[in-house]
């Protein structure tokens, strides 16, 4: 049983020996990787703090000008909304206006020809129908003399007429 033992304790101290051998090899590994991941780290901070540099100093330097931009435009925005509001004003006060200016004219004419209807009516009745009526019975008198004297009625030419026209 002595034998047994022993050769149990030289088994547990190989595999002791196995063991931190593979530890070895485990913390040799993990200290490869921690340099390299040291010197990935190392070229990166010297890549990027410039760059991170540069952009805070742009960044502060454009801050300003930005700053004044928008505040321009902003200033720009509110002059050219009230401008458009007094020009909607001034046009929806002269489309008012013209409206007005249109119905009145419309009136106007209306009125006009009214007046001119009823002006051309009076004129028909007051004159034309009575120098109508005149120059009917002046007509009939001529006729009646001329057919009281025997001389043909019209000027001659009715027969001329006739003849051309055949």
């Amino acid at each position: 049983m002595e034998m047994r033992f022993t050769i149990l304790l030289i088994e547990i101290g190989l595999l002791v020996v196995v063991q931190i051998a593979v530890l070895i090899g485990i913390l040799m590994a993990v200290k490869k990787s921690s340099d390299k991941m040291t010197a990935i780290a190392d070229d990166v901070h010297q890549r990027v703090v410039p760059l991170l540099d540069t952009a805070s100093s742009f960044v502060v330097s454009t801050r300003p000008k930005l700053d004044t931009i928008v505040n321009n435009f902003t200033e720009t925005s509110e002059k050219l909304k009230a401008q458009v509001e007094k020009i909607d004003s001034t046009v929806t006060d002269v489309v008012d206006r013209t409206r007005l200016q249109v119905v009145r004219a419309d009136e106007l004419v209306s009125r006009t020809m009214d007046r001119v209807e009823n002006t051309t009516e009076f004129v028909h009745h007051t004159v034309v129908s009575p120098v109508r009526q005149i120059a009917g019975i002046l007509q009939g008198i001529n006729t009646g003399f001329n057919v009281f004297f025997g001389r043909r009625s019209g000027n001659g030419r009715g027969t001329q007429r006739d003849e051309m026209f055949i």
